[in-house]
């Protein structure tokens, strides 16, 4: 989105430091939460390894990853560093897999629906004390703004992540639903698959891909969050 913002040719240099104050908080805040939700859930599921190993913390020093987090920061989405998961540990490994995987998108939509829910709070606040009908003032208006891009990253990271590619969440959950062979075929040619993967995402081409499923969850992620204050109307 900062390079969206930039190539725009119309820049609010107080909108680019909301979003990148945004993106700061996603990177520092959401992306461990995503990273411990996978960990909790497979530790959960008789899978030790994320906790062994140091992850299962919200501290993110331990799951930061520098480009990932430059990508969040330049076009939106990204990703952290995976938490270790050992199937072998699991009863059923597809489904406790496939469930493991869920949980760290899932954090990010619920991530959004909170950062909904605050949004349409303050605008609530703003209409029972006519501020909003005499003017949200400049200051209001960039919280407001910081919000709104909290979902609008949140969702992009959800949505970036049940692509169903290898090494996304997505393609997890989809293998929970494939036969061996299948499963054999992709883990065979997984870096392959990968890399062709990255070379889309750096050169810009999934995006275009996200970009319609992010606008209609965002849409309808800010109408559920409205509905609780509905009242206010």
């Amino acid at each position: 989105m900062l390079l969206s913002m930039i190539r725009s040719g119309n820049v609010n240099i107080i909108e680019v430091i909301v979003y990148i104050i945004s993106s700061l908080m996603v990177i520092f805040l959401v992306m461990p939460l995503h990273e411990w939700a996978h960990g909790f859930v497979a530790n959960k599921l008789g899978d030790r390894t994320a906790k062994l190993q140091g992850r299962l913390t919200l501290n993110p020093l331990a799951h930061i990853d520098y480009l990932g987090a430059a990508m969040i920061l330049l076009i939106g989405f990204g990703w952290a560093k995976p938490v270790p998961v050992d199937p072998r540990f699991f009863k059923k490994p597809k489904r406790d897999m496939a469930l493991t995987a869920l949980a760290g998108p899932v954090s990010n939509l619920l991530a959004a629906i909170v950062s909904g829910l605050v949004f349409n709070l303050i605008v609530t606040i703003l209409i029972k004390t006519n501020a909003y009908y005499i003017g949200v003032s400049s200051v209001m208006y960039y919280v407001l703004l910081f919000f709104k891009y909290l979902m609008i990253i949140n969702v992009s990271l959800a949505v970036f992540n049940f692509i169903p590619i290898p090494p996304l969440d997505g393609s997890k959950i989809v293998m929970a639903f494939l036969p061996n062979k299948a499963i054999f075929w992709i883990e065979k040619y997984q870096m392959y698959i990968t890399m062709l993967f990255m070379a889309l995402v750096l050169m810009g081409g999934i995006g275009n891909l996200i970009y319609p499923v992010q606008v209609l969850l965002c849409d309808m992620i800010d109408w559920l969050t409205a509905l609780p204050f509905s009242w206010a109307w």
